[in-house]
Formats: structure tokens, sequence, C-alpha cells
């Protein structure tokens, strides 16, 4: 039997490449498909910030960092430099409305002493109030002008010190005889009060300030008021005051009565000038503390009142009125010593010794050595005027 071979199973056609697959005629096609091979890990770039406002930006905020706007320091230096302008040209512009006084006597024989001492009377002078403002201040009609307050302010080396001289201290007054020191300003003004003084203690006077009745109100309603601590109450119907005892806030019409009233306690003269000590202390302190400067409103009105309602010695400049003002917020701290010129008696007799050797530590610029024996609120040895 024979068989005849089969012929084999046909293979199928060969398809053409590229009739199903397109790309096989295409070399650019033929290669590996991304997605075919591992990724491939590329060191990060620093990000750079989106750009804006320029040609093919996008768009958005400029000076933004990836949505953030950036700060510029130039933004807080302009209003920065704006108020520093401010805090200086102020009292500078200020200081051109202020009045001078020739204080130094011609005759001076007094060499230059350390340190520096300053002048400050209160003038009892009712010129420039009118008839309300007498009536409210309770200053009466009277012609004329004295000295309500003398106070010596020395700074230098040691504590800065505030010594008070009682306007009834019996002393020579050149060209008429042994009177109250109060007088030597009615007699000759500034120069013969500053030769008074000069010449019965020693101490060179450098600056000259000199405040008015309606002055002292006027500076302490600039600042807001002060805080007073009577320690008792107080009527006296000459002064218009009427407080009870214990620390308060005052405005500028009872801060006067206070500093003025003399009727209420048996020291009379030294304890008024007490008060005054306190009350020329609670001021500075207001003038320096920080909401002074940061409030524009008080800052304004404070330096307007000074120089309008103060007048200061020939020669003195703004920054002189600043270190004064300064040296007048730490006398009543650690750091300062607030005292009545040492006195005898209740006759408001100076202590010639007490008083001289109180005259020659300032001579000297030696505030260090002064003692509590020295140094009394009343002037009295051993009564600090409590």
């Amino acid at each position: 039997m024979n068989v005849q071979p089969r012929d084999p199973a046909p293979r199928p056609a060969a398809q053409d490449p590229g009739a199903q697959n397109p790309a096989a005629h295409n070399p650019a096609a033929q290669a590996p498909r991304p997605q075919d091979e591992p990724p491939v890990r590329l060191a990060p770039t620093p990000r750079e910030p989106r750009r804006s406002g320029g040609a093919g930006g996008s768009g958005g905020s400029r000076g933004t960092v990836h949505g953030r706007r950036r700060f510029r320091p130039r933004y807080l230096l302009i209003p920065l430099v704006l108020w520093l302008a401010f805090l200086v040209g102020t009292p500078i512009y200020a200081w051109t409305k202020a009045d001078e006084v020739a204080f130094s006597p011609t005759a001076s024989k007094l060499d230059d002493q350390p340190g520096t001492t300053y002048l400050l009377v209160g003038s009892d002078s009712r010129a420039g109030l009118t008839a309300e403002q007498r009536k409210e201040y309770g200053t009466g009609n009277a012609s004329g002008q004295r000295t309500d307050t003398i106070m010596l302010l020395h700074t230098g080396s040691g504590p800065n010190l505030l010594m008070s001289i009682p306007r009834d201290s019996l002393v020579d007054v050149p060209g008429y005889g042994t009177t109250k020191i109060n007088a030597a300003y009615a007699y000759g003004g500034a120069k013969l009060l500053v030769k008074t003084i000069q010449q019965n203690t020693g101490i060179k006077i450098d600056q000259y300030v000199e405040i008015g009745l309606g002055g002292l109100v006027n500076v302490v309603d600039a600042v807001g008021g002060i805080e007073i601590c009577p320690e008792q109450n107080m009527v006296d119907k000459l002064a218009n005051l009427d407080i009870k005892k214990g620390c308060q806030e005052v405005d500028g019409t009872t801060a006067l009565a206070y500093a003025r009233s003399r009727h209420v306690s048996g020291l009379g003269d030294i304890d008024r000038a007490k008060h005054q000590r306190e009350v020329v202390s609670a001021v500075g302190a207001k003038v320096l503390s920080p909401w002074t400067f940061i409030n524009p409103v008080r800052y304004w009105k404070l330096n307007m009142a000074v120089t309008q309602t103060f007048t200061f010695g020939d020669g003195m400049h703004w920054w002189n009125a600043g270190l004064w003002a300064m040296a007048m917020t730490s006398v009543n701290g650690d750091d300062g010593l607030t005292c009545g010129v040492p006195i005898s008696d209740l006759a408001v007799h100076w202590d010639p010794e007490r008083s001289t050797e109180m005259f020659q530590a300032i001579i000297d610029d030696d505030t260090e050595s002064i003692g509590d024996d020295l140094c009394t609120a009343s002037g009295l040895e051993g009564n600090d005027g409590n």
C-alpha cells in the first residue's frame, strides 16, 4: 500500500509589518517607549521664583515667592525715618518760639566749676493771665513779681541733686542788705537773683530756667496730668486747693494749687518747697515716659507748652533743655537726691555749718558725699519733713 505523503500544512502568510504596525517603517517610532524603560532620576534643581509682569509672564502679584509677598525692609525704614525726623524736628521748631533772658551777672568772679548747675525759678507774676484764670488759679491780683520757687539742680559725676531754697530765706541781697531772697528777683530780675545766690552760696549758675504760674498748668495738662501724694487732707482757700490724703492723679490747675499752698501745715514755706520739688519731679518723669514719644499729639503739645510758657537763659540750647529735663526725672529715684537747703530754724535761717558743707559738695561736684544729715526734705537737721 503506497502512502502518499501529505503536503505540510500551509504556514500563515507573513504579515506586512507596515500593515498593522505603521511604526515599523518609522525608525524613530521603533525606539523603546519611555514606559518600557526604568525611570531615570535626575538631581533636583533649585526652584526659581515665578516672575510676573514681564514678557511671557503669567500675571500674579509682583514681588511674591511661591505665592507669598516678599518682605521689603524699605517699607519699615521709610516710616521710621519720618518718625525720627518728627521727634528731632519738633523741639527744634518749638525752640524758635522760646523766650530768652539775660541772667549772668556782668561782674561775676566765680571760676568754672565741674558739673552743671541749673537754676529753676517759678515766678508768681500774673502777667498774661486773664481775670478768669486768676480766679481759677487763686492767684489774686498782686502787682509786680517775685519768685514762688527757687531750686538748684546739679548734675555731674555723682547723683543728680535737686535742692530747693525757700523763698523766705533771709540772705544778703547785693545793694539791698539782708532781706528775703525772693525780693532779689523783684528788685533786679534774673541777674540780681543769680548774683544773690552765687554770692551767698559760692555756687556758679550755668543755666537758667523760669516758668510762670500759667506755664506750670499748661505743661501738666500737656502730659495728661501728674501724680501727687499729699500726706494729709489739704484745704487751702487762698490757693483754691481741696484734696484728700493719698496718691492721686491731678490736672494742671490742682498741681499749681498744690505747689503754691503753704497754709495747711505749720511748716509753711518749708512744706511748700517740698511740694514744689514733688511736682517738678513728677512733671519730669511724665515728660520722658515712653508714651510721650509714641503719642504725636502729646509730644507736640508738650514741646509747644514748654517753649511758649518757659523762659530760658541766654546761651541755652534745645539740647541743654533736654538734658535738664532728663536730669529732673532721676532726682526722685535711687540715683538722685532731693533736699531742702540746710536751715537751723523755722524762720528759714540757713544753718551756717551744714549749708556751707552742702554748698561745697556741689561746688566740688561731690554729691556722692552728701549724707542724710545734710539732705533732708525740710532742710532741718534730723528731720525728713514727713
